[in-house]
């Protein structure tokens, strides 16, 4: 049976993984020529105890890092500010300074690892520390890869770690592009965010909208700013959630595909075909994890990362079993790490590209998610575009319903969740939880104490005054950060010398 009988297409109009508009795979052979990177998304305490867990990764096959930060960190509040009390290396690592970024990539060579880094209000700093380390180590910034997520849009819509005004941020956001674009060319200098709008509540459909109309909106913002679409356009990178609903997970990322290359070309006039491919790390769902029998979730996570990977991701982070407890164990990170080896190297999907393409159902269901997410676009195009339909609330509440009746529909018990409203048992009460060590808050504190006490005062004084006034005026500010991290100014300073001329942002909700 030819496709065109499965399918109604005719066969001259079949899409082909490689080909415009990418539907199927943005390479042709996909996985048979190089795998996904396997990332595995770790930080915790102090630059050391994540350096050590790194290095376990690694030697365990990992095959890119990914970096979590604390919430001071990702706030620009250093370990000694009185709202970073009890939250310092909690829910990541605790990067003050540049003394902490060598700490934490300590024998890991930088030209030979490619890092995810997520962090968004304070990324052009950390940015600013790993380009100094990787110049200290005698690496060439130009050649080394990763990412840096730097998607502040979304967090104004779902997860709230921002600090300044969005339209400010938005300008730190296309200076890094422009910075990147002349001393980091393969680093990838945003990864736009539909998974924590997803963690947040969304639908898939409402998923790739936002996030595509957030990269609408960087995208304008980069253009309006001088910069040609092709010059950055080939270094955006996006962040997807991989959920529950096996077919609708591989739709969804089909349908992004095609739906971004067209926007990029139709509505930006890219020219380059490498600014069409819509290239993208994957997480598995955390909000899917149960503390109720926490084992089920190691068949939770393998679902979601075998959509993934029919879908065609580029790179992956599989959740430990235990995240709905704490931070992983390092048994937990490895099992993680082992459910997708055995995917690439047992299961054969890799064999394939586009598995499912052709299917009557995903077909069909591809062509609808990417019509009901152009219809958002249009709709939030009309209200002024993302930044305007943040500021009126529209994303959010939008997000806010589809959470309201995903959770009516587990308490009615319309949805089941295995172990929650049914097939409850006592498992898992005795499952290992990893503990941060309370210590570690001080030592941090009397870290920056010693940086402050040793450092040029100044070389330090000048570095902070030239970034204040390039704020005031309309120069690229990532110079003037690397200037300040390299003179031993900390995240907090730098951000504190930001919020002098910007401002911060208060939610009106």
């Amino acid at each position: 049976m030819s496709v065109s009988e499965v399918t109604g297409i005719r066969d001259s109009e079949v899409e082909k993984p490689g080909e415009f508009p990418f539907t199927c795979g943005i390479y042709s052979g996909m996985y048979r020529d190089r795998l996904w990177t396997m990332r595995q998304y770790a930080g915790f305490g102090t630059a050391e105890e994540s350096n050590a867990r790194y290095r376990y990764l690694l030697s365990q096959g990992t095959t890119g890092l990914s970096v979590a930060f604390d919430l001071p960190t990702q706030m620009g509040m250093d370990p000694d500010h009185p709202l970073a009390a009890g939250e310092v290396g909690r829910v990541g690592v605790s990067i003050a300074s540049l003394v902490d970024m060598r700490k934490l990539f300590e024998g890991i060579s930088l030209e030979q690892v490619s890092t995810s880094m997520t962090i968004n209000s304070t990324a052009a700093i950390l940015l600013a520390f790993y380009f100094l380390v990787a110049k200290e180590q005698g690496a060439d910034p130009r050649k080394i890869s990763g990412t840096i997520q730097n998607d502040i849009l979304k967090e104004y819509i779902a997860r709230g770690t921002y600090i300044y005004p969005p339209r400010p941020a938005l300008r730190i956001v296309t200076d890094v592009f422009a910075w990147a674009a002349r001393e980091m060319p393969e680093w990838n200098t945003i990864s736009i965010s539909g998974y924590h709008i997803r963690e947040a509540g969304s639908t898939a459909v409402q998923e790739v909208a936002f996030t595509f109309a957030n990269a609408i909106a960087y995208i304008e913002a980069a253009m309006a700013a001088g910069l040609d679409v092709d010059d950055f356009a080939p270094q955006l990178s996006f962040f997807f959630n991989a959920q529950m609903d096996f077919l609708t997970e591989i739709a969804k990322y089909r349908a992004s595909r095609r739906l971004y290359a067209r926007l990029m070309r139709e509505r930006f006039g890219a020219k380059n075909e490498r600014s069409c491919m819509l290239r993208f790390h994957t997480q598995t769902a955390g909000s899917s994890l149960t503390a109720q029998q926490p084992d089920v979730n190691v068949v939770r996570t393998t679902i979601e990362a075998l959509a993934a990977v029919l879908g065609g991701t580029q790179s992956l982070h599989t959740n430990g079993r235990d995240e709905a407890l704490g931070l992983p164990t390092e048994e937990s990170a490895r099992l993680a790490l082992r459910t997708q080896q055995v995917i690439a190297y047992e299961s054969g999907v890799v064999a394939v590209p586009d598995p499912f393409g052709g299917s009557y159902y995903i077909e069909e269901l591809t062509d609808r998610i990417a019509r009901e997410a152009m219809d958002y676009i249009r709709r939030i195009d009309e209200m002024g575009g993302a930044l305007a339909a943040i500021e009126a609330g529209f994303p959010q509440g939008q997000i806010q319903n589809a959470a309201y009746e995903f959770q009516r529909s587990v308490e009615t018990g319309a949805r089941v969740i295995v172990g929650v409203n049914r097939f409850q048992s006592d498992d898992g009460a005795d499952v290992p939880v990893f503990r941060v060590n309370p210590a570690i808050e001080k030592a941090q504190v009397e870290s920056v104490a010693r940086l402050r006490a040793g450092r040029d005062g100044a070389a330090w004084g000048g570095a902070m005054e030239e970034l204040g006034i390039a704020a005031r005026g309309a120069e690229n500010l990532m110079p003037k950060i690397v200037a300040a991290a390299e003179a031993g100014a900390t995240v907090g300073e730098i951000s504190d010398a930001l919020r002098a001329v910007f401002g911060e942002y208060r939610d009106r909700g």
